[in-house]
C-alpha cells in the first residue's frame, strides 16, 4: 500500500455512492472520517437526485453533486449523452485530486475516470478465491448475485484497489477498508449526520396535527425496494394491533409508490397512521429518531433507524443479514433460517419455494423480539438515567 497516500494532504475530494438510501447510509462514516482526516480539503459528493436532499444539510459535505441515472434508461436520445458530456465536464473543471468511488458499477467508474483525477480509489475486480473465505455455507444462487467485488469492469478505472480480504464482512466494514490506505483513524463507525431544523418542526407539526406527539412511537417500514423482501402486510398488521392498546402510536412510512401497500395495512390496523409519500428524506430522518422503536424489512429505513440510534426489529429473507443487516445490531433480525436463503432474488415469479423464508416468519416472533429489545433498552444504565 502506498505510503504517500496514507501522508498526502488531498485539497479536492470527490466520493461517488450514488444510491440507494441504505447504501448512503453506509457511507457516512466514511465521510465523517474523511473530513476528520481532510478538514480544509473541498468534499464533493455525487448522487442521485433522489437521495440529495438528505445530504444538502451536512457541513462535511462542500457541494453535492447530481447524476441523473434514470437518464440512462433512454440511450437513443440525445439527452443523456448531453447531460453526462455536462457532468464530466464539471468535474474535470474542478481538478479533484482525489476520487473515492464505493458505487463500483460503470457509470461511476465512468464517472471517476473521465474526472481527470490523478488518484481514483474503488474496490479491485470479483476474484473467485474470495469465496473461500467465508466461513458459513452459501447457496449457489447467492453466489450469482450477491456483490462480490466491483462491477462492469469499473476496476479498469481506479489507480489503487480498496483491499478485500473476505466477503463475509458488512457494507460499512468494507467501505472502511480505505482507512488504512488514507491514513483514516481508526475509531468505531460515525453514522452522525444533521437532520434540518425545518425537517424536525415538519414532523413535530404532524405528530401534533394527530395527536400522537406524547405517545410512545413505533414506526413500521412495509415497503422495499424487492417485492421478495416484503414481509406480510397482515402480519404488520398484526404487529400494530398489538402495540397499539400499550400506549405506542403507529406510524406507516415508505415513498409514494408504496402508500397503497402501507394502506393496506392501515386498513388491517385501525388507528394506523399512513405517512407514507408524506415526508422528504430528511423528514424521515426526523419522524425515526423520535421512534421508540421501528420494525422493518430490509430496507433503507432500517438503515436510518441503526444511524440515528433507534430500536428496531428487521424481517429478512431473500438478502443475507451479514451482507445488508442492521449495523451491529445482530439481535434485531429476524429470519426462517431455510436452506435456500439467501438467493438474492428481486421477483417472486423466481422463487420455487413460496416465499417460505418470509411467510415462516411470524408476527408473534416479530413481536417477542421487539418487546425484548424494548425490556433491553429500558434496562440499560443511560436509560435510567433519564428516567431519574
Amino acid at each position: 500500500m502506498p505510503d504517500n497516500l496514507r501522508n498526502r494532504d488531498f485539497r479536492k475530494i470527490l466520493l461517488i455512492k450514488l444510491s440507494a438510501v441504505g447504501d448512503v447510509v453506509h457511507t457516512f462514516p466514511v465521510l465523517n472520517k474523511l473530513r476528520r482526516r481532510y478538514p480544509a480539503a473541498r468534499l464533493d459528493w455525487l448522487v442521485t437526485p433522489g437521495i440529495a436532499e438528505l445530504l444538502q444539510h451536512n457541513p462535511a459535505i462542500s457541494n453535492v453533486i447530481e447524476f441523473a441515472r434514470d437518464e440512462r434508461s433512454a440511450p437513443w436520445r440525445f439527452a443523456p449523452a448531453i447531460a453526462a458530456a455536462r457532468l464530466v465536464a464539471r468535474l474535470r473543471a474542478v481538478e479533484y485530486d482525489l476520487v473515492i468511488d464505493l458505487q463500483g458499477q460503470l457509470r461511476s467508474g465512468f464517472f471517476a475516470f473521465t474526472s481527470g483525477a490523478p488518484v481514483r480509489i474503488g474496490f479491485d475486480k470479483p476474484r473467485a478465491d474470495i469465496w473461500k473465505t467465508l466461513s458459513r455455507k452459501i447457496p449457489e444462487e447467492a453466489r450469482k448475485h450477491a456483490w462480490q467485488g466491483a462491477r462492469e469492469a469499473s476496476w479498469l478505472a481506479y489507480t489503487d484497489h480498496i483491499a478485500l480480504p473476505t466477503l463475509d464482512i458488512h457494507p460499512v466494514e468494507r467501505y472502511l477498508g480505505i482507512r488504512a490506505m488514507l491514513g483514516l483513524d481508526d475509531g468505531p463507525a460515525d453514522f452522525t449526520f444533521p437532520i434540518p431544523q425545518e425537517a424536525r418542526a415538519r414532523i413535530d407539526a404532524l405528530v401534533d396535527y394527530y395527536e400522537i406527539a406524547k405517545a410512545k412511537l413505533l414506526v413500521m417500514a412495509p415497503g422495499t425496494n424487492w417485492e421478495t423482501k416484503e414481509w406480510r402486510r397482515e402480519a404488520f398488521a398484526e404487529v400494530a394491533r398489538h402495540f397499539m392498546p400499550k400506549g405506542f402510536a403507529v406510524t406507516l412510512i415508505g415513498s409514494e409508490r408504496e402508500r397503497a401497500l402501507c394502506d393496506d395495512v392501515a386498513k388491517l390496523a385501525p388507528g394506523a397512521i399512513n405517512l407514507a409519500g408524506e415526508t422528504t428524506l430528511s423528514e424521515l430522518a426526523a419522524l425515526i429518531s423520535r421512534a421508540a422503536i421501528c420494525v422493518t424489512n430490509d430496507s433503507g429505513p432500517m438503515h436510518l433507524a441503526v444511524a440515528l440510534g433507534r430500536p428496531v426489529v428487521s424481517i429478512f429473507g431473500p438478502t443475507d443479514p451479514v451482507w445488508a443487516g442492521p449495523y451491529r445490531r445482530d439481535g434485531a433480525v429476524l429470519h426462517a433460517e431455510l436452506p435456500c436463503s439467501p438467493c438474492y432474488l428481486r421477483e417472486l415469479r423466481r422463487c420455487a419455494h413460496h416465499h417460505d423464508c418470509m411467510k415462516n416468519v411470524s408476527a408473534a416472533a416479530v413481536i417477542e423480539r421487539a418487546e425484548s429489545v424494548l425490556s433491553e433498552r429500558a434496562n440499560k444504565p443511560e436509560a435510567q438515567a433519564r428516567r431519574r
